[in-house]
């Protein structure tokens, strides 16, 4: 026999638990009433209430009450996971299986073994696939970020988030809208900057996955080029505030023709950096790592972190040299974009910290 006691103590966490699902029911109700999209939850949620009741009354107390705060969370959880859902298109779904396939059916089915006349057997179809995938999930991640924040948030957080995803998208789109919007050219200033210094930080996240030896030596001119663009945004973020909108459409990054692409596009600059190490010495591939950089800085730092692992015949500050070089180059390229789409004040606003930059990069990477 429960003594009554013990009983009353029961029913006081039993109340408790039915306050605590309660209150979040109604602040959902609130949130969600004028839609007049209600659902099953809260009938799913008076039937949990129920069953941790009874776990109370059979003194099961740390169970019901770990019940509790799960159904809780996830009845919390639920209405961010709406709010996303509301956010993701039709293409988006069919974007993420398209990556799932890539990832989950096409890379395990490739031979993993590497092709050519020796010494020119750079290219092996299952590499050159996982670096698809590892691109492609980075921008993805960058993406899911600004749909999860929302497009339209501060127009730095645009640029960083946005960043991740392209940060020539970034240069691009705020470049063009500050001939629209002259007077919001500092804060523009501040989001292609931004853009710029996550590009570096990306180069350093790719060389660490791939060449952890190689990121010892090539940290230091990339960090000194993101310090330094880390410094002028916060130059840009002190000599002005506002509470602007950014707002740059973002497409879904992933596609299968631009993914296969790349990886056609890794592959060529595999080779060519590998034979151009190889006829040309250093010099030959610090000019391919130029031209590569004009285009997209992943595939030849991608391609040159492989050459330098062990046994691929290329020295580690030949290698850090040539992604150093390759970076300034899409950098000198967004930086023509700003000359060329981006309103004077915008123009102003960046130089000095676009020179500083590629100063900075060059200047350690080769006099250090």
């Amino acid at each position: 026999m429960v003594e009554q006691t013990d009983l009353f103590y029961r029913f006081g966490v039993a109340l408790a638990i039915g306050f605590l699902i309660g209150l979040q029911r109604e602040y959902a109700h609130g949130a969600t009433a004028w839609r007049g999209d209600l659902g099953l939850t809260t009938e799913t949620a008076a039937l949990l209430t129920v069953i941790a009741g009874a776990l109370c009354y059979w003194g099961y107390l740390a169970l019901a009450v770990a019940l509790a705060v799960v159904t809780t969370v996830l009845l919390s959880l639920k209405m961010e996971t709406d709010r996303f859902a509301r956010r993701i298109t039709k293409e988006d779904i069919y974007a993420t299986l398209k990556f799932a396939v890539i990832t989950a059916i096409v890379l395990p089915v490739l031979p993993n073994q590497s092709f050519g006349s020796p010494p020119l057997d750079v290219l092996n179809p299952y590499k050159i696939w996982l670096m698809v995938v590892f691109i492609s999930g980075i921008s993805f991640l960058g993406y899911v970020l600004v749909k999860v924040v929302g497009a339209r948030q501060g127009i730095g957080l645009t640029g960083l988030l946005g960043g991740l995803v392209s940060s020539t998208a970034v240069t691009l789109s705020f470049s063009q809208r500050s001939q629209d919007e002259p007077e919001l050219a500092k804060p523009f200033a501040l989001a292609i900057m931004v853009a710029w210094t996550v590009m570096f930080s990306r180069v350093l996240v790719e060389v660490a996955a791939l060449n952890a030896a190689l990121l010892s030596t090539l940290w230091l001119p990339v960090a000194a080029s993101a310090a330094v663009g880390l410094a002028y945004c916060v130059y840009l973020y002190l000599s002005q505030r506002t509470d602007e909108k950014g707002d740059v459409d973002f497409s879904n990054p992933f596609e299968l023709g631009p993914a296969i692409k790349f990886g056609l596009i890794y592959g060529l600059i595999l080779l060519i950096s590998k034979a151009a190490q190889m006829y040309l010495g250093s010099t030959g591939l610090y000019l391919s790592s130029i031209v590569a950089g004009l285009t997209d800085v992943d595939a030849i730092t991608l391609s040159v972190a492989e050459l330098s692992r062990a046994g691929g015949g290329l020295s580690l500050s030949t290698g850090a040299r040539a992604i150093v070089l390759a970076a300034m180059s899409n950098t000198a390229v967004k930086g023509g974009i700003v000359l060329s789409s981006g309103s004077p004040t915008l123009r102003k606003a960046l130089w000095p910290g676009f020179v500083l930059m590629l100063v900075a990069g060059i200047g350690v990477a080769f006099l250090v």
